[in-house]
C-alpha cells in the first residue's frame, strides 16, 4: 500500500526524500562532508579539481588521474562559436544569471551526449559542464562592457583562467589559489534548492543540461544564491554607519533579517564561513581593504549579541556573510558573486543528476510526484455551476491588478 505522509507548507523542511552517498550535513554540530571528506580537510590540502573528481566518482582519484581530469577540463574550455553569437545578441543589461541559464541550454544543442543514458557519457557532459560555465560567465561580463572575451589559458588552474577571462589580467597566485578554495567549499551542499530542483527535473528522464539549467534557475533567487550579493550591499551601506548596532536593533525589531546570518540547517556556524572569515582578512591586510573584514566582523559580534537578547542562540554567520567581501576584493561584481557559486556548484549538481538517473544511492530510479492539498473553491464532486458569460454579475472594473 501506498505510503502518504501529510507534511506541507513547510518547504519540505525536515523531510526526507531520497538516500544519496555525495554530502553529509550535522547541523548541530556543524560538520559538512564530501564522499565522506570533511570540508576543512578538503579546503585546507585539496584543490577544485581533486573535489570535482571525488564528487563525480566517490573516491579521490590518484596523480595520473587528476592530471588527466585536469586536462580533460582544460580541454572543453573552448565554447561552440554560436554561443557567442547568442551572448552578443543579449540586452547588454541582461542579468548575468538569466544569461546563463539561458547559455547552458543552448550548450545542450551541441553536445554529442546529450541523449546517450550511460554514466560515462553523463561524466563527460559534466566535464563539459564544469569547464564552460567559469568561460560563459567571465565572457558575458566582457561583452556587456563592449569587450572581446578572452580565450583560455591552458597553463592556469580553473580558478585562474577565470579571474584571468573575467579582468584581462593575469591573477595573483594567492588570489587565484583563494577562489579555488571558495570553489571547493560551495561544490555541494546536499538537497538545498538547485540541487533538489536537477534531482526533480531529471527524475523525468530529462537530459543533464535541462536539470543543470533548473539548478540555474533555483539558484539565482533572492533566498537561495543570491544571498552574498545582498551581503555586500548591506556592508557598502553601513560603511558610513556610526552606530551598527542601533541599525542592527532597528532591523530586527522591524521583522528585518540581517543578511548572512542564519541557516536553514546549521545551528552552530556553518563550517565553510570559518574558512572565508580568515581569508577576508587576510586578503583585507593584503589588498588594503581591512575594512570590509572589521565591519563584518562587528556586525557578526552585534548581530550575535542582539539574536541572544531575543532567546535566538543558533543565528550565526553561514557561507554567504564572508564569501561576499572575499569575491568583492578579488575584483568580482556583485551581480556576479552568484555565478560564481554556479561555476562551483554545478559539480554537486552533476553528481546528483547521474546519483538520481543511475539509481546510484537507491533501488531504481523514480519520478517526483508529491501531493497537494486542494484548498480552493469546492462544490462537490459533481463541480461548480457553470454560468454562460453572458449571465455573469459584472462585477466591476478588475484591471487593476486584482483578478482573483
Amino acid at each position: 500500500m501506498e505510503q502518504s505522509v501529510n507534511v506541507k507548507n513547510v518547504g519540505l523542511r525536515g523531510v526526507t526524500v531520497a538516500d544519496t552517498k555525495i554530502s553529509f550535513i550535522d547541523g548541530e554540530k556543524g560538520v559538512l562532508l564530501y564522499r565522506g571528506y570533511r570540508i576543512e580537510q578538503l579546503a585546507q590540502d585539496s584543490s577544485f579539481m581533486e573535489v570535482a573528481y571525488l564528487i563525480l566518482n566517490g573516491r579521490l582519484p590518484n596523480k595520473s588521474e587528476l592530471m588527466e581530469f585536469d586536462a580533460l577540463v582544460k580541454n572543453e574550455r573552448l565554447l561552440p562559436d554560436y554561443v557567442y553569437e547568442i551572448l552578443n545578441a543579449y540586452p547588454k543589461n541582461a542579468a548575468p544569471m538569466d544569461v546563463l541559464q539561458s547559455a547552458v541550454t543552448s550548450l545542450a544543442m551541441s553536445d554529442p551526449d546529450l541523449f546517450e543514458e550511460t554514466r560515462d557519457a553523463h561524466i563527460r557532459m559534466a566535464i563539459r559542464l564544469i569547464a564552460r560555465i567559469p568561460v560563459l560567465a567571465a565572457a558575458w561580463h566582457r561583452i556587456r562592457k563592449g569587450l572581446e572575451p578572452l580565450p583560455s589559458d591552458e597553463g592556469l588552474s580553473h580558478a585562474a583562467n577565470f579571474l584571468w577571462q573575467l579582468h584581462g589580467a593575469k591573477p595573483d597566485e594567492e588570489m587565484a589559489r583563494d577562489l579555488d578554495t571558495c570553489l571547493v567549499l560551495h561544490a555541494d551542499h546536499t538537497f538545498n534548492a538547485s540541487t533538489f530542483a536537477c534531482r526533480e527535473v531529471v527524475s523525468t528522464k530529462a537530459h543533464m543540461y535541462a536539470g543543470v539549467s533548473a539548478g540555474i534557475g533555483a539558484l539565482s533567487g533572492s533566498l537561495h544564491g543570491g544571498a552574498n550579493a545582498k551581503v555586500m550591499k548591506m556592508l557598502m551601506e553601513l560603511e558610513s554607519e556610526n552606530d551598527i548596532a542601533g541599525w542592527i536593533k532597528s532591523q530586527l525589531d522591524g521583522g528585518g533579517k540581517i543578511m548572512g546570518m542564519g541557516h536553514a540547517v546549521y545551528k552552530t556556524m556553518d563550517p565553510r564561513a570559518r574558512f572565508l572569515k580568515d581569508m577576508a582578512a587576510r586578503l583585507g591586510r593584503k589588498t588594503g581593504q581591512e575594512r570590509w573584514h572589521i565591519l563584518s566582523t562587528e556586525i557578526e559580534r552585534l548581530g550575535i549579541e542582539a539574536f541572544r537578547k531575543k532567546g535566538k542562540t543558533d543565528i550565526l554567520p553561514n557561507v554567504d556573510f564572508y564569501s561576499a567581501p572575499v569575491y568583492h576584493i578579488m575584483g568580482i561584481p556583485l551581480d556576479l558573486m552568484t555565478p560564481i557559486f554556479a561555476i562551483s556548484r554545478v559539480t554537486g549538481w552533476c553528481a546528483h543528476i547521474i546519483e538520481e538517473k543511475f539509481a546510484e544511492a537507491q533501488d531504481k530510479p523514480a519520478l517526483y510526484r508529491p501531493k497537494a492539498e486542494y484548498v480552493g473553491q469546492y462544490c462537490g464532486l459533481s463541480g461548480c455551476t457553470y454560468e454562460p458569460l453572458e449571465s455573469r454579475a459584472d462585477l466591476g472594473d478588475s484591471l487593476d491588478g486584482t483578478f482573483f
